[in-house]
């Protein structure tokens, strides 16, 4: 064979393993991501009450993956925040996230009542003239005032979200002496008007924290936030831009598939 017959199948073999070696590499970082989502639901519903998880090898059995997978999974999960390695200890759970459930409407005093008290911080309430867009969906008219409330809701002391509420003048007056401190505003809404909220339009999305959302939840910069805009009826009465922390509410509902 010709020396650059011979270069070339060289160099073409060695094309061939490249790939080979990338196409495993991209497997082995697709059966980590599997793992990881297997392994967050546990840590996330109490599934190593320990608090320590299995060992790697432990781990790579039951789930018939590699070790090198394993690690893998636990580094996504440590990057996120959920878990961390300590020296003769092993894997263990440093985080937790609370439950925030989407099938009834209830606030967040309401939701998270078995872990505790939610305490919420006023940062800022008082009337403002209704922006375009919540005026709109307020059904009030433009530029008339609305009740503005701002508030960072914390339980244990420990941050979870920042919200944003606007509320039609005629109701939200009656708030401005209210307990909004301890008090979930649909409680003290449906106390104003004498009638049980109705329903709810909700629209959750992912978005980065901006610096002074971060600040304020006092987490780092760009971290992810889950974002919920909700629009809560009897009449259109409160419109609500909630900032969670990623890193300690986890979202869950219930559907039904109609037919």
């Amino acid at each position: 064979m010709p020396s650059t017959d011979r270069i070339r199948d060289h160099a073409g073999q060695g094309a061939t393993t490249v790939a080979a070696h990338r196409a495993r590499r991209r497997l082995r970082a697709d059966q980590a991501r599997q793992l990881a989502d297997i392994l967050r639901r546990q840590l996330l519903t109490g599934g190593f009450p320990a608090g320590t998880l299995p060992h790697e090898s432990v781990l790579a059995t039951d789930y018939r993956a590699s070790r090198n997978t394993v690690r893998q999974a636990l580094d996504l999960l440590r990057a996120e925040g959920l878990v961390e390695r300590l020296p003769g200890v092993g894997t263990v759970v440093v985080a937790q996230k609370y439950p925030h459930g989407l099938d009834r409407l209830m606030g967040l005093a309401e939701t998270l009542h078995e872990h505790g008290q939610v305490t919420n911080e006023v940062r800022n309430l008082g009337p403002v003239p209704a922006p375009a867009p919540v005026a709109d969906r307020l059904h009030v008219p433009p530029g008339a005032d609305v009740l503005y409330i701002e508030r960072l809701r914390r339980l244990g002391g420990v941050p979870l979200s920042l919200d944003l509420t606007y509320i039609p003048l005629d109701i939200g007056t009656a708030l401005l002496g209210a307990d909004l401190e301890n008090t979930d505003v649909f409680r003290l809404l449906e106390a104003v008007t004498g009638h049980p909220l109705g329903h709810a339009e909700i629209t959750l999305e992912a978005v980065n924290a901006d610096a002074h959302s971060a600040a304020v939840l006092e987490a780092p910069r760009g971290a992810a936030v889950l974002m919920l805009e909700r629009l809560t009826h009897g009449r259109p009465v409160d419109l609500e831009f909630i900032r969670f922390r990623g890193d300690r509410i986890s979202m869950s509902g219930l559907l039904h598939r109609s037919r």
